[in-house]
């Protein structure tokens, strides 16, 4: 049978002790040798062994020992050893102990009389206790403090029992007078937390007396007290103002400790203006004083509540909670960051954008770590705070363009991504930005980059000035040609005179050369290089581009972009060069350098060969050039900026209906609410006690009081765990939280028997642990028992739940046992629909290591409504917009996110074509850092995939 254990050791099983030793070593004068014994004696105690034959030894030899490491084992070996028999009745050698412990609790010694007074609190037999009450009381006048606070401790453990108060009725008023005469901090703590647990109008009397001296109590007694605001307040709602006032007034405490548990009441027990302004500066203030990363982001994650329910107030501490980028924490600094990007309003975007502007600046210093990663959600927060209000833009675009050429690419790529919204949401400001993006193209690095600016060069570059100066740049930045130097070794006729030649031309790289007939030998530059061996020209690293170096490092998707580039500023300066020379110059010059491309991509100098669509694409430049048409020239000119102005349009609409989404959730009410609280009653009550009393009239209008859970919801949840026909039917609600799964288990005894020792015995399977094991109970016979048991869940993954119920019965010895139906645990209930950038979502899918394929085997006929399926089924959240699902082509792709409680990302592709026969084909890919999702998802969706259902 389990027992209730007060006491845990770890015991090394390598090398038990034997009882005989221990005996003698206790029988022994030696101290350190009874003291091992005794230690020795416990560790098998609480591992299960009995040593009844120990107890007498103790009292004999241990018992009087004035050795205070002795007294302390001897009191946890009283502690853990069996005082009642099997039928609950003290044994009588219990008696021996207890005029040791009266000896013990007047003893010289305060440290002998704190520790004893300590095992008292641990004690539950009457019996045992009844004899040593008045040394306890006693105890409470003592001159050390360690004894009084422990006597008090002592004094609320036996008042608590069943029979405390038969044992000490007037405890309550006892610990009153001490309360009042006590100077210690933690003796006063110990009584006003006796008094707040056995007889809470004596505590709230006190408070109440006491009031103007709150501030001047200790921090410990101050965290009691709101315990017990808490604690009244949940009982007598009406009574909130007078206690509100209490908590605003320990707002001002030294204790940062304290100031944040006031600032969590006053969030929970009001939802008056005036007390979450209160609340919110609090954490504000322990944003900026605390040091602890840990602290702030446990603050942060406050403000985070706080903004989802009271938004309005939250605004005007937008530029206090910024304050916290200040910390060299990057997690600290993307929460900030979250959390400020939700309270812009058009009031306060101008300070935001000037205090993120200066926050770029300062990451061009060398100081701070990960300054690359924290530019990058500089930049994503700035883009974000432009596209809500395009106003700013004009102000920041142009600081961001000095880093286009950031070393780190994804912060990069988030500035030019940034720039190619602006110029086309902000016309004004086109001239300009074309204008610097063109002076600062040669210092971008990355691929990407390049691309994406290539791609804003050939859209925006309009006037004549603008093209030519487009064209000059990228020839720049592509350097002179050739790309490399052809060999002439394929010549088979002129080789031997070739590298005669090449081999002369090499040795009179020195000293001119004598000819047969006494001239001087003669070569051009240009004919030495094209003798000598093939050869990449990579130009000098100050004079050409970033371009050249890339194309040269085999990146033939750029060349076929710069092709594509080039095409359109030639094709957009034939509209505004009117002389037609210049423009077959430009036309010249860009096919050259476009079969130049195609001639490096086919040349066996460079390791790979130049893609398919690197290569077609190329080519359709070089044939546009040549052949240009109206309808050719409208697609190129018009048409693709047409398709980026439809793709934001298609963004910005998919945000407005989240938002309003978002909104619709938020209020229950169609029509804003005009408080009326001016014609209330005032009673004498403060501006806060009003504020707070609309409040909840307010709720109590708009039912927020009254939502409860579904009924209907709470039925689906209820699991039968046993047969109508067992002997004990069962059955559980199981409520699911963020971190733990609670079980309520209803027992029924169905026979006419008492049934005895009845137990719920519990095992988990995956990453659950049980967190405490369920008692023994008596059931009577037809009645039945709640008992509810906790689990703790560490990660995202389905669990099993098994077990059995185990009970006796007077008429058979053994134990009868009862199979429990096993309970499973759903990934559902951890993971939840979220959003990410592509980049985000692309990155994440290329590191992600754990990766489960599933076949699509389904009914359905439709690519959509299967997409539709699996969202519902897998709660996840579509990341490809609608647009790009429109039309009937015959497959889908799609990419779902969704992240769990614990911070773990789910990534899925939905890949599925329709087949000649009308059925769907295809996989669905689900790819996470950890393999319990990726295995879970998969098992969820192979099971919910074939039907509509």
């Amino acid at each position: 049978m389990e027992k209730t254990c007060t006491l845990l050791v770890h015991f090394d099983k390598g090398t038990p002790a034997l009882a005989n030793e221990i005996k003698e070593a206790l029988e022994g004068n030696d101290v350190p040798a009874k003291v091992e014994a005794l230690r020795k004696a416990i560790m098998l105690l609480l591992n299960g062994e009995t040593i009844p034959q120990l107890f007498i030894t103790i009292i004999r030899y241990v018992l009087t020992s004035e050795d205070h490491t002795i007294q302390k084992l001897l009191l946890l070996y009283l502690e853990i050893i069996d005082k009642t028999d099997s039928r609950g009745k003290i044994l009588p050698e219990m008696i021996l102990i207890c005029q040791n412990l009266r000896n013990n609790l007047q003893h010289a010694n305060e440290y002998i009389r704190g520790v004893t007074l300590r095992f008292l609190c641990r004690l539950n037999e009457a019996e045992i206790i009844e004899p040593l009450i008045p040394s306890v009381l006693s105890n409470l006048e003592h001159r050390h403090p360690f004894v009084r606070r422990n006597a008090i401790l002592a004094v609320m453990s036996i008042y608590k029992l069943p029979q405390g108060e038969q044992l000490l009725g007037d405890a309550p008023e006892t610990i009153e007078k001490v309360l009042s005469t006590e100077q210690d901090p933690s003796a006063k703590r110990n009584a006003f937390l006796m008094l707040f647990t056995c007889a809470q109008d004596r505590a709230v009397r006190y408070l109440f007396t006491h009031i103007d001296r709150i501030l001047d109590w200790g921090e410990q007694l101050q965290m009691v007290v709101l315990e017990l605001i808490k604690k009244v307040c949940r009982t007598n709602k009406h009574e909130k103002g007078k206690y509100i006032k209490i908590i605003i007034s320990l707002l001002t405490a030294p204790s940062t400790a304290v100031i944040y548990e006031c600032a969590g009441t006053l969030v929970s027990l009001s939802s008056a203006p005036t007390a979450i302004r209160a609340a919110a500066d609090t954490y504000c203030k322990l944003l900026q004083s605390q040091s602890d990363n840990n602290v702030k982001l446990i603050v942060l994650d406050r403000l985070q509540e706080l903004k989802a329910s009271h938004k309005e107030i939250m605004v005007d501490m937008i530029m206090d909670i910024l304050r916290a980028l200040a910390s060299p924490n990057l997690d600290v600094k993307r929460k900030t960051l979250d959390i400020a990007l939700d309270l812009i309003t058009p009031r306060n975007v101008d300070e935001v954008v000037l205090m993120l502007k200066k926050e770029v600046v300062k990451t061009q210093s060398a100081d701070l770590e990960k300054n690359g990663e924290y530019r990058q959600m500089l930049v994503q927060a700035i883009h974000t705070c432009a596209m809500k209000f395009p106003e700013v833009a004009s102000t920041v675009v142009h600081v961001l363009m000095d880093f286009l050429g950031d070393t780190n690419v994804a912060s990069a790529m988030d500035v030019v991504v940034f720039v190619r919204e602006i110029i086309e949401t902000n016309p004004k400001l086109r001239v300009s930005i074309i204008t610097r993006l063109l002076d600062t193209f040669y210092q971008i690095r990355a691929a990407r980059v390049c691309s994406c600016a290539l791609w804003i060069i050939g859209e925006y570059c309009l006037s004549l000035s603008e093209v030519e100066s487009g064209i000059a740049t990228v020839k720049q930045c592509l350097g002179d040609l050739p790309f490399y130097t052809p060999s002439e070794e394929g010549e088979t006729q002129e080789a031997p005179k070739a590298n005669q030649t090449a081999s002369a031309g090499t040795v009179s790289s020195r000293r001119p050369v004598v000819l047969a007939d006494g001239t001087y030998a003669t070569q051009s530059a240009a004919l030495e290089t094209a003798m000598s061996p093939p050869t990449l020209v990579q130009g000098s690293l100050a004079s050409q581009g970033n371009l050249r170096s890339l194309l040269l490092s085999g990146d033939f998707f750029l060349g076929a972009v710069v092709a594509c580039t080039l095409s359109k500023l030639v094709l957009r300066l034939e509209e505004v060069q009117p002389s037609k020379a210049e423009v077959n110059k430009a036309t010249t010059n860009a096919l050259l350098y476009m079969v130049s491309m195609i001639q490096l991509g086919q040349s066996p100098i460079l390791p790979q060969p130049i893609d398919n669509d690197a290569y077609d694409r190329i080519i359709l430049c070089i044939r546009l050039l040549c052949n240009s048409g109206d309808a050719t020239r409208k697609i190129w000119l018009h048409s693709c900026r047409e398709s980026f102005v439809n793709m934001l349009a298609d963004k910005q609409f998919r945000e407005t209906e989240e938002r309003k989404a978002k909104a619709q959730i938020s209020h229950a009410q169609p029509d804003d609410l005009i408080d009326f609280y001016h014609l209330k009653s005032r009673k004498g009550m403060s501006q806060l006690e009003l504020e707070d009393e609309v409040q909840d009239d307010l709720k109590r209008a708009t039912g927020e009081f009254t939502k409860d859970n579904d009924d209907a919801n709470r039925l689906n949840r209820i699991l039968q765990l046993t047969g109508f026909s067992d002997p004990v039917y069962a059955e559980a609600y199981v409520t699911v939280h963020h971190y733990d799964i609670v079980l309520d288990v209803t027992v029924i005894n169905r026979t006419k028997e008492t049934l005895q020792n009845l137990c719920l015995e519990l095992a988990t399977m995956g990453d659950l642990k049980l967190v405490e094991r369920p008692q023994n109970y008596t059931l009577a016979p037809e009645s039945s028992k709640q008992i509810r048991a906790n689990i703790k869940v560490s990660s995202t993954e389905t669990g099993v739940i098994f077990g059995n119920i185990v009970y006796e019965t007077s008429n058979v010895l053994e134990r009868n046992v009862v199979v429990l139906n096993d309970i499973h645990i759903d990934i559902m209930d951890y993971i939840s629909p979220a959003t990410c950038a592509d980049v985000a979502f692309r990155t994440m899918w290329a590191e992600f290591e754990w990766e489960n394929k599933v076949a699509v085997n389904t009914v359905i006929q439709d690519e959509k409504e299967f997409l539709d399926h699996i969202i519902k089924s897998t709660n996840m959240k579509c990341l490809t917009p609608p647009s790009a699902l429109e039309g009937e082509c015959g497959f889908l792709a799609a990419n779902l996110y969704a992240k769990s409680v614990f911070g773990e990302d789910a990534l899925v592709n939905v890949s599925i074509e329709k087949q000649s026969d009308g059925k769907l084909s295809g996989y669905i890919r689900i790819r996470s850092k950890t393999q319990g999702i990726a295995l879970s998802l998969g098992d969820k969706i192979t099971l919910k995939q074939k039907g509509a259902a």
